[in-house]
């Protein structure tokens, strides 16, 4: 009889603390929730990811993206139970382009923008834009042909000094920009018109089996 009722008590203390887990992650509506979260339950597998439906293509990241806002799944293993709960779902502007960086500290800028029409003409000439990327750029991105990769607003600066969103531009069409202050010249080839792509934010817990 007692050790039913420990069974018992045992199963009593699970249950209520599954519910008092459930109720709290409830309460996680959006991204301030859900970082206030993990700041109180500190633990490696808490964490917010941001998930890019053109970026993203794993069978988990396509499952996400289906759950509706404040959806919810869980995966578990002989170890550790995992839960994900969308607490963010937007579509962002994203731009993709492919240039060449060349930098006038090597030489005089009227020499640089000399070498630039070189290099545009060679472009005209038939020359791939990735291999002139890979031959002339001095940019980190050189050795992906210039390929950026789709990127938002907020993160033109890993790729640029200078505004490239805010010129209309033909898909395909290639063209040059400046930042005579710095000493840095471009050639743009305008590769991908801009795009909507899903994001979705995720709250990631992971709570440890006894």
């Amino acid at each position: 009889m007692k050790k039913l009722l420990l069974v018992f008590a045992l199963f009593t203390s699970i249950i209520h603390a599954q519910e008092d887990n459930t109720t709290e992650l409830d309460l996680i509506t959006d991204t301030s929730s859900a970082e206030a979260f993990i700041k109180a339950n500190k633990s490696k597998g808490n964490k917010l990811i941001t998930f890019n439906e053109e970026k993203h293509k794993s069978v988990l990241a396509t499952d996400l993206f289906k759950l509706p806002f404040g959806g919810k799944t869980t995966t578990e293993n002989n170890f550790e139970k995992t839960t994900y709960k969308v607490v963010e779902k937007n579509t962002v502007t994203h731009y993709r382009l492919s240039y060449i960086l060349l930098d006038s500290q090597q030489m005089e800028a009227s020499k640089t923008k000399a070498y630039r029409e070189r290099i545009i003409a060679s472009y005209h000439n038939g020359s791939p834009f990735d291999f002139l990327a890979k031959k002339y750029s001095v940019a980190d991105n050189a050795t992906r042909g210039g390929d950026t990769g789709w990127f938002t607003k907020d993160n033109v600066s890993l790729f640029f000094d200078v505004d490239v969103i805010e010129n209309n531009h033909t898909e395909h069409e290639i063209y040059t920009l400046d930042n005579e202050e710095k000493g840095l010249y471009y050639i743009v080839l305008n590769t991908h018109q801009p795009k909507e792509i899903k994001e979705i934010k995720v709250l990631k817990i992971v709570e440890q089996k006894n």
